[in-house]
């Protein structure tokens, strides 16, 4: 797992990335010293009231687009989170003080307070 500032080449473009809040990579072919090169398996953005379209259309849109498995939105001031796995489609809802499940480990789980 790494946290930000962290770079993430999503495409093999070499000079534009993102930096995630939190990245979960479990290919390390993917890893070297610049960051990740390829999509994370599992990110997870904290939304900020300065970058909240930012975390709710554009990434949401390139991380799906560049094979992100899993991508949740933990949201502060809403206290809920949004997560979406882009293999089965799915969209989940979940509100601080909740287990969420984790879709890509087997009976893992989170409780965002």
């Amino acid at each position: 797992m790494y946290s930000a500032p962290f770079a993430v080449f999503l495409n093999k473009d070499e000079t534009n990335y993102v930096e995630p809040d939190i990245s979960v990579i479990c290919d390390t072919d993917k890893l070297d010293e610049q960051g990740c090169h390829g999509a994370p398996d599992w990110i997870i953005e904290i939304v900020s009231p300065s970058n909240k379209s930012m975390d709710y259309l554009t990434k949401l849109f390139k991380y799906r687009a560049a094979g992100v498995r899993e991508y949740w939105i933990v949201d502060p001031i809403k206290l809920m989170i949004i997560v979406y796995t882009f293999g089965k489609e799915s969209m989940e809802e979940y509100s601080f003080g909740d287990k969420v499940p984790a879709g890509i480990f087997d009976d893992f789980t989170i409780k965002v307070e």
